[in-house]
């Protein structure tokens, strides 16, 4: 099984409640497939960043579910049929998972790696040397030039 994101945009005609039934049916339909949801966050009507069939508004639904790709293909192509469900995307979220992690390791490998850091010459005396002159900063030399009358 592999681990999917997939959300749900259903057009702003229809109610709160026949929205949110709606996407159970679909939800029921990878349930059939063999599906375990993990996650059914409803975020409610939303703006959209730009307008899809006239409208500018949509219900989103994002839902987390490991699933085998037959029943995640099956949902795919209802919600395409679907009149009421404007956009849906459904991507694998497992592979992301694996190469986060592979890089946050190699991170971890070339830190470990790394030879540590000198400590700049005056910075054990408590204030650090910063860039920039040691000395007092460096006088204005412009002259005020007003005319007298």
């Amino acid at each position: 099984m592999r681990l999917y994101d997939i959300v749900i945009l259903v057009t702003p005609d229809l109610s709160e409640e026949d929205a949110a039934k709606l996407t159970s049916d679909h939800k029921k339909i990878l349930t059939d497939g063999g599906a375990e949801i993990v996650k059914d966050e409803p975020w409610g009507r939303r703006r959209l960043a730009f307008p899809i069939l006239r409208k500018k508004e949509a219900f989103y639904h994002y839902v987390q579910v490991n699933s085998d790709p037959p029943a995640v293909a099956e949902l795919e192509r209802r919600l395409k049929l679907s009149d009421q469900v404007l956009r849906h995307l459904a991507v694998r979220a497992d592979e992301e998972l694996k190469r986060a992690a592979k890089s946050a390791e190699k991170m971890k490998i070339k830190a470990a790696k790394r030879p540590p850091r000198p400590v700049p010459a005056g910075a054990e005396g408590g204030a650090a040397a910063g860039p920039g002159p040691s000395g007092p900063a460096p006088a204005d030399h412009r002259t005020d030039q007003r005319s007298e009358s």
